[in-house]
């Protein structure tokens, strides 16, 4: 029945042949295939696109215009479809204020928890500030008197003057006018009736005497006990709120312990949160004191920033990067500040509120038992969060991580960990290969997760190429059979594992689960000598590596390995990197803490190449930015048509005027700001979304205009320049870098991680080569089939045999298992890691007991 099934009919977004396709609901469905093959149109741009225009197109002309742009996906029908969440790696902020503990809302819980439960100290004197009622200072000096055996007088005094200099001589006059008769200066009794001269430059405590409440009353008598409170209430008028009571026969009251008679004969008390020693003052005490988003909270001098301003890397001088007021940081929680709280990893806030919620459960007391009342809400929501993102295996992240640093793996299983904690039933998610990021051993945890949240009644269609989440799916989708234009058709699908054994279907997924198709160890691998040159670096300390001394052969393929959070990119990000960017970039990094590096003299350049965004523009695209637009355009130029009426380069670029189509100024599309509804971009009605203008559009070269040339993919290009060896020779990179699906004008913001780092490692492929240029990649396997990534590793080894070093951090074991040399890092990841476990030969590594990096490959050697 069409409820139990999605049905969809007819789908052709971006390379889909028409494809239709029944999948399960209420299980774990994956797609497959190889990058580029149209996996992402139909789990995103199809079914997600479709599910969420039509949950939204139910909200209000209103609440839509907040939601964004509702493109209809180019579909025939979808059956069977619910609500959908999207969980890809580009949705978490770089906002500098976004934290790991924001973005899962354990913080706002924390700042209930705070203003609830947290018991305030003087920054000053470091005593605990109580609140009281007036009623129950009453009470305190009523079982003060009751407990000692003489008869006891009490003194009530409101504390006016704290260590202020001055004479005082109004004030005092003031008093005696308004009745008072006596006052306390310095630690001794006077008369207002008698001059009191005071010097002016000294600081003075002074202390108004309310009353003499005599020993000999009867508390228990309502006109006895009437004037003791009003004794305490005058006190607290003039004490704004705090009182000091001494004690004229034996015994006292404990300033630790109010409740409690003690040998002090003298005790100040407090009606607000203000210290009665010294007169530090808190605010009122709620859930804005404790948020640095907040003019309330926050530190005046950084804005809740931590930092200098938003570019420094600089610790802010007045909070030192705890961005909270002095108020906040001295609220407490069995010791900590809600900053100490934060700095602590997953599994040591785990276990701190574990601690915690036992030391609540075994108090007796009636504070005790309200403590826990009004604790057990926050408490729960911030026991659950933090439990789902252990599932996930993000134990070794510290609540204040700074979601900007997070990689796309550690965002989406942040997100996917919060949507478990939603507790949804049916509905559909859709997550964009969430084991990025993550090691083999965590992979369990991270599908556990996964099931847990379809058995709670959802379906699940993850995008993935992991073999581990493949075979842990209970249908699989396999699309192909190539990239781009070769891809978009359903090559292969059935329920899992049956499909494994099931012959007469084949695919090159597949092959490569059956065992038909892998990648091979290589059969002999490049020495490394006692003497080979290589880089050391000596002491690293950065973030959690404990005092590292590390050598990398240089010339060679190495790989970083260790878990998630073991160190791999504090060591090769933070220190490596940094610390030679300065060197040769001119750039001004501040590098991760180390004592020293060595062998920078056979080295002269060093190249990242991430994930991020190759242009933040759509008039970015592949072509620009590996230069082979500019060679285009100067073809075009060159060509007899262009000369004879005068045409420059300029002409055939869209950022400039002159030859673009200046109605739309080269995009092809025109944005009509629709007021309370979404933006509409519509094609641009005078060039038909081809960019330039009717004149430029004439010229051609091989029979195709500069347009045709940009919806061109790079394959075709390929063959299309083969007799112009200057731009065949970088186009041609492109495609070996398993790039050939694109288009050559496809807009960077299109573009996947995965893609952007193959582009930019295209681009080195295509420079002059110094053969002593040092290539950083992190993950460069994200996205990339079994077959991509043999292509990849091909030319990674073409990099390292020109005489460059290639340094990877990766989980891949296909990977790992052909470099040169691997530097395993571990044994856990936060705390618990930041030491090399092993660094040597893949062999060797997998031979180490106790490198769950070893472990794993030893299997894969095996095989």
């Amino acid at each position: 029945m069409a409820q139990d099934k999605i049905i969809i009919k007819g789908a052709r977004e971006h390379n889909l042949k028409n494809i239709s396709l029944e999948l399960p609901r209420g299980k774990m469905i994956v797609f497959t295939g190889l990058s580029g093959s149209g996996k992402s149109s139909l789990a995103f741009d199809t079914i997600f696109a479709e599910g969420q225009r039509r949950y939204i197109e139910s909200l209000s002309a209103y609440a839509r215009q907040f939601l964004g742009k509702l493109d209809k996906p180019d579909v025939d029908e979808i059956e069977g479809l619910s609500p959908a969440i999207s969980i890809d790696q580009k949705s978490h902020s770089s906002n500098p204020r976004s934290t790991v503990a924001t973005i899962t809302e354990i913080y706002d819980y924390l700042r209930v928890l705070f203003a609830r439960a947290g018991k305030p100290y003087c920054p000053k004197c470091g005593k605990q500030i109580k609140k009281l009622t007036a009623e129950e200072i009453v009470d305190i000096a009523i079982q003060f008197a009751d407990e000692n055996t003489a008869k006891t007088n009490l003194l009530i005094m409101a504390p006016v003057v704290r260590g202020r200099k001055g004479e005082y001589y109004q004030m005092l006059y003031d008093f005696l006018n308004a009745g008072f008769s006596e006052v306390r200066v310095d630690g001794k009794f006077m008369s207002l009736r008698s001059r009191i001269e005071l010097s002016r430059y000294k600081a003075h405590d002074i202390d108004l005497v309310v009353d003499r409440v005599p020993g000999t009353l009867d508390f228990k008598d309502k006109d006895d006990r009437l004037r003791l409170a009003e004794a305490v209430e005058h006190a607290l008028k003039y004490g704004q709120g705090v009182l000091t009571i001494q004690a004229s026969g034996k015994g006292g009251l404990s300033e630790e312990k109010p409740n409690q008679v003690s040998d002090r004969r003298e005790v100040s008390l407090s009606s607000k949160f203000t210290c009665p020693e010294d007169g530090f003052s808190f605010p009122e005490i709620e859930p804005r004191l404790f948020s640095f988003n907040s003019p309330y909270g926050a530190c005046p001098e950084c804005h809740g920033l931590g930092t200098e301003n938003l570019w420094s890397e600089n610790l802010c001088k007045a909070c030192h990067g705890k961005r909270l007021k002095e108020e906040s940081l001295n609220v407490l929680i069995d010791g900590k500040n809600i900053v100490n709280i934060t700095q602590l990893s997953i599994e040591d806030a785990i276990e701190f509120f574990h601690l915690f919620a036992k030391k609540l459960a075994s108090g007796k007391t009636s504070e005790a038992q309200s403590l826990k009342t009004v604790a057990e809400v926050p408490m729960r929501e911030i026991k659950s969060r933090l439990q789902f993102m252990w599932d996930v295996g993000l134990e070794y992240l510290t609540l204040d991580r700074k979601a900007g640093t997070l990689s796309g793996g550690e965002a989406q299983r942040i997100r996917l960990a919060s949507q478990i904690g939603s507790r949804l039933v049916g509905t559909l998610y859709i997550l964009d290969e969430p084991t990025i990021g993550l090691h083999q051993r965590d992979n369990e945890k991270l599908i556990n997760t996964l099931h847990e949240l379809r058995d709670l009644g959802n379906t699940i269609i993850v995008v993935e190429h992991d073999e581990d989440t493949i075979r842990a799916s209970d249908y699989f989708v396999d699309i192909g059979p190539g990239a781009g234009v070769h891809g978009g058709k359903i090559i292969a699908q059935g329920p899992v594992p049956a499909i494994l054994k099931d012959m007469s279907q084949s695919s090159p997924t597949l092959d490569y689960l059956r065992g038909k198709q892998m990648i091979p160890v290589p059969s002999e691998r490049r020495k490394i000598k006692e003497d080979h040159k290589h880089l050391r670096i000596k002491g690293a300390k950065e973030n959690n590596l404990k005092n590292l001394t590390v050598d990398i052969p240089l010339r060679r393929f190495v790989a970083v390995t260790g878990v998630s959070g073991s160190g791999k990119s504090s060591l090769v990000y933070d220190v490596l990197y940094k610390t030679l960017a300065n060197r040769f970039n001119g750039a001004d990094f501040k590098p991760g803490t180390h004592d020293s590096m060595t062998g920078l003299e056979y080295i002269n350049r060093v190249i990242n190449v991430d994930q991020s965004a190759i242009g933040r523009t759509p008039r970015s695209n592949p072509a620009t930015y590996v230069g082979a637009w500019t060679y285009i355009r100067e073809l075009f130029a060159a060509s007899e048509d262009a000369r004879v009426r005068g045409y420059k380069p300029g002409r055939f670029s869209f950022n400039t005027p002159g030859g673009r189509c200046e109605n739309c100024e080269g995009h092809g599309t025109i944005a009509i700001e629709m007021h309370f509804l979404p933006t509409v971009y519509v094609e641009c009605d005078v060039c038909k979304g081809k960019r330039f203008d009717r004149e430029t559009l004439e010229v051609e070269y091989k029979g195709k205009n500069i347009y045709d040339i940009l919806k061109m993919t790079v394959e075709e290009t390929v063959t299309f320049f083969y007799d112009i060896p200057w731009l065949h020779d970088r186009l041609k990179i492109l495609d070996e870098v398993g790039l050939g699906y694109l288009q050559l004008g496809q807009s960077a913001t299109t573009l996947s991680g995965g893609e952007a780092q193959r582009i930019k490692l295209s681009a080195e492929l295509g420079k002059r080569d110094t053969r002593r240029t040092l290539y950083l990649l992190d993950e460069p396997t994200t996205g990339l089939h079994f077959a991509d990534i043999q292509r990849l590793l091909d030319v990674l080894n073409r990099l390292v045999d020109r005489g460059n070093t290639v340094i990877v951090i990766e989980h891949n074991l296909d990977v790992i298992k052909t470099a040169d040399w691997v530097i395993d890092l571990g044994p856990e990841g936060g705390e618990k890691g930041g030491k090399i476990l092993i660094a040597g030969t893949p062999e060797v590594v997998a031979r180490k007991a106790g490198s769950s990096t070893g472990e794993y490959l030893r299997k894969v050697l095996k095989q």
